[in-house]
């Protein structure tokens, strides 16, 4: 494994005097997920937050964060943020808005600083992980000072995604 590096995030979270880790792992780039994350991290996946980019009808570009093995509620992400409608923005388009690659969007240090919405699940925990801004790191982090350092909302925005069919 590649010696761990200082990224944007991490800076961000230095200025702002933010306490956390960098936790590095083995990057496979056809599995990006939260629960393959969480597997080569050793940790529960619930503890890993995933960063999504969506975009309202009315606000434009946001942050949703939610935890790994959850879906985003599209109808209760659009009340949060006052819009009639919200969508995922498409892949294509989420680098060049945040600056950052799937796998490695983060809210720290993304281009510009769209509001964040975090899910009400992350005061479950005592720890969490989200992207260091770069495949292959986490950030690990209380929730409090995610919450403070983001600047974000906690709202109900996830839904527990459907188990696989069998």
């Amino acid at each position: 494994m590649a010696k761990t590096v200082k990224t944007n995030a991490a800076r961000r979270l230095d200025q702002l005097k933010v306490p956390y880790r960098i936790a590095a792992y083995d990057v496979d780039p056809d599995d990006l997920s939260a629960e393959a994350v969480a597997t080569k991290l050793g940790r529960p996946v619930d503890e890993v937050f995933k960063t999504l980019v969506a975009r309202g009808d009315r606000t434009g570009p946001c942050f949703a964060v939610l935890a790994g093995p959850d879906a985003l509620d599209l109808k209760a992400l659009a009340a949060a943020t006052g819009d009639r409608r919200v969508e995922l923005v498409p892949l294509k388009e989420v680098q060049g808005l945040t600056g950052y690659v799937r796998g490695g969007v983060t809210v720290f240090g993304a281009k510009k600083p769209f509001p964040v919405y975090v899910d009400e699940g992350i005061k479950r925990h005592t720890e969490v992980t989200v992207s260091a801004g770069q495949r292959g790191l986490q950030l690990c982090l209380t929730p409090d000072d995610y919450v403070r350092a983001a600047a974000a909302r906690v709202v109900s925005i996830a839904r527990r995604a459907d188990p696989p069919s069998t």
